[in-house]
């Protein structure tokens, strides 16, 4: 507003401009050209105003120009927006003019418009504005001044299965450095003081206090109510200036819970402001990651505006507003109990982890959770990985395909060499499965050698159709970050043969491996879903799975359960397990001389398909089959 009133006084206070040597002073121009300057003054100050105007200008009864011009600023500076101002109508009568102006704001994304009366009156060869803050808005005193205040919508929860509250506003305690209690070293000191006894970073604390206004809360933490530290509740009080403001923000259950997929909110960035196109504003809360940064607009609502008229001892009367739009809820089929009981699995895990839950008969994704090691990276539903010898689920679909018989013998070798290089079975694999074994066998132990022997059944396209049949390799835009997985073209010999055991360039997320495992309980294609009200429609595979397929499948993944590496499952209660165990060879030596290895297991018990998923363990079996077994358990 400073720059347009300061243009706004130079239009208003021109005098005479002609020369020393002048003698004649030109007639004064017709009211309503000097009514056209006026309304782009107040707008917008043309700075070309003092070019096309009149030899001899406006003044002001009453204030001088400076004076006017500081009214002026003041009356519109807690607007924050520039209005439009138009001449709607003049009227003239000897040396005065009645000066109507039409008057409109964008607030709030609503117009806000209204009519003011300019009262000309000519002096001589000169028009004068007779001043008022009425000229801005009709209503406003002198002593009053507009102000516009946002009006916060309530935020849309996140919910889960059965209407379950996932992300809803909790209690939280914010403690900072309140400025208006301190001031300059004492402040600074005091940040110190705080950041120790918080447990945050002092110097870049220190610096925002130092750098944030007299009146300031310059917040350093913000903890749940039911969480704050005895520490900090009984002796931050101790601190000059140290304060705590009580408030409620969006939170889930825990700060762990599915905190890769719902997301965090919080205050936006300078990046996030200077990206929106002035969607946002310094200040504002929005979705910052997540399902809450995805879905911000519905979740967020739209912020409600009031103007008003605010008087000196800072009361007010409202001359505009704009209603808040409460944000819409988001429906998830997130089960709050299995979720919470697979963080709990995965909370000793070290490396990246995640365990993901999808019920098969409908596809709904129970639990999708990522492990303490996993750093706030969605492994759960967008890990990128080999899958190992959970793929032999894939693998077995397309060898059943090609017409090998789960009784027929096959061969597995302790090792077999493919153009040079040397597959071998796993470090525990059993000698006594070695040799001449049922494909059955074969699957139930996880011999590598024999499914790799068996690659020359297969037409080039066939693993990546089964893989299609089984819901992987399929990309699909669910609504929430998901990687379907890849099943590329074999390159070579060798990536035929490490592809049939689920290495080589074949990725997969735990969701999809979860997915694989639903669709083989359910006996068609299950897309897994996470939000009801986003799922696309599914386009069925290519080469669907039919019955006779899916029961071989489950015959398979039943028979590692009864005979072969998943037999520590064989004593859980309940409706028969099925699973597949799966290492997987990646990057480089462990430091013993061994290439670190992924972690897989994958398994089923009624009506739930889990996946398993350890960036770094010694095997499958051993370091993410106790994970499943636990979780398992704990819901059977």
């Amino acid at each position: 507003m400073r720059a347009a009133v300061l243009a706004l006084c130079l239009v208003l206070a021109m005098t005479a401009c002609s020369g020393p040597g002048a003698e004649e002073q030109p007639s004064a121009p017709p009211a309503e050209q000097l009514a056209a300057f006026l309304a782009d003054g107040l707008a917008d100050g043309r700075a070309d105003g003092r070019a096309k105007g009149p030899s001899r200008g406006l003044g002001f009864v009453g204030p001088s120009p400076d004076e006017a011009g500081e009214a002026l600023e003041r009356i519109g500076a807690g607007m924050g927006v520039q209005p439009q101002v138009e001449v709607a109508d003049v009227r003239t009568s000897g040396d005065t003019a009645s000066v109507r102006l039409a008057w409109s704001w964008i607030v709030g994304g609503e117009p806000w418009t209204y009519d003011t009366t300019a009262e000309l009156r000519r002096s001589g060869q000169a028009w004068r504005v007779v001043w008022s803050p009425a000229l801005v808005e009709p209503s406003l005193t002198p002593r009053e001044v507009l102000r516009t205040t946002a009006v916060a919508a309530d935020r849309g929860d996140i919910t889960g299965a059965g209407g379950a509250t996932l992300v809803t506003d909790r209690p939280v305690v914010r403690f900072g450095i309140d400025k208006s209690l301190v001031r300059g070293r004492v402040a600074l000191t005091s940040a110190r003081k705080l950041a120790a006894l918080l447990g945050i970073d002092t110097a870049p604390y220190v610096e925002q206090v130092d750098a944030f206004g007299d009146a300031a809360f310059v917040e350093g933490i913000v903890f749940r109510r039911n969480e704050v530290p005895t520490s900090v509740q009984s002796s931050y009080d101790q601190i000059p200036g140290a304060a705590s403001v009580s408030d409620r923000i969006p939170l889930a259950p825990t700060k762990e819970f599915a905190a890769p997929v719902l997301g965090t909110v919080g205050p936006v960035t300078a990046e996030i402001v200077e990206e929106s196109d002035g969607e946002y504003a310094a200040g504002d809360v929005a979705g910052l990651s997540g399902l809450q940064e995805r879905y911000d607009d519905r979740l967020g609502g739209a912020d409600g505006v009031v103007v008003e008229a605010v008087r000196p001892d800072d009361t007010a009367r409202r001359l505009f507003q704009v209603q808040a739009t409460d944000g819409e809820a988001l429906v998830t089929t997130l089960d709050p109990g299995l979720q919470t009981v697979a963080e709990q699995a995965l909370a000793g895990i070290g490396p990246p982890s995640a365990l993901v839950a999808i019920r098969p008969s409908t596809g709904d994704v129970l639990a999708a959770a990522s492990g303490p090691g996993s750093a706030g990276y969605n492994t759960a539903t967008f890990g990128q990985y080999a899958p190992g010898s959970t793929f032999k689920v894939v693998s077995s679909l397309a060898l059943l395909r090609a017409g090998l018989e789960p009784r027929e013998t096959v061969a597995c070798p302790a090792t077999t060499t493919v153009d040079g290089k040397i597959f071998e079975n796993y470090d525990d694999y059993p000698p006594s499965a070695l040799g001449d074994i049922t494909f059955r066998t074969a699957v139930a132990q996880s011999c590598n050698t024999a499914f790799i022997a068996q690659r020359g059944r297969l037409d080039p396209e066939a693993l990546a159709e089964a893989a299609a049949a089984l819901g992987l390799g399929v990309d699909h835009d669910l609504g929430f970050p998901a990687y379907f997985g890849q099943v590329p073209p074999a390159e070579s010999e060798t990536d035929s043969a490490a592809r049939m055991i689920g290495q080589g360039k074949v990725l997969a997320s735990p969701m999809a491996m979860a997915g694989v495992v639903a669709s083989v309980v359910r006996g068609r294609t299950v897309l897994p879903r996470l939000l009801p009200e986003q799922q696309p429609p599914q386009k069925p595979p290519a080469s669907p799975l039919d019955q006779q397929e899916a029961a071989d499948l489950r015959g398979l993944m039943r028979g590692v359960v009864e005979t072969g590496s998943g037999s520590f499952l064989a004593g859980l209660s309940g409706p028969p397990v099925l699973a597949k165990t799966g290492t997987a060879e990646y990057g480089g030596s462990d430091g013993t001389g061994r290439l670190r290895t992924h972690a897989w297991m994958v398994g089923a018990q009624g009506d739930l398909a889990v996946a398993v998923f350890v960036e770094t363990g010694a095997s499958g079996s051993r370091t993410a089959g106790p994970i499943l077994e636990e979780f398992l358990r704990r819901v059977g």
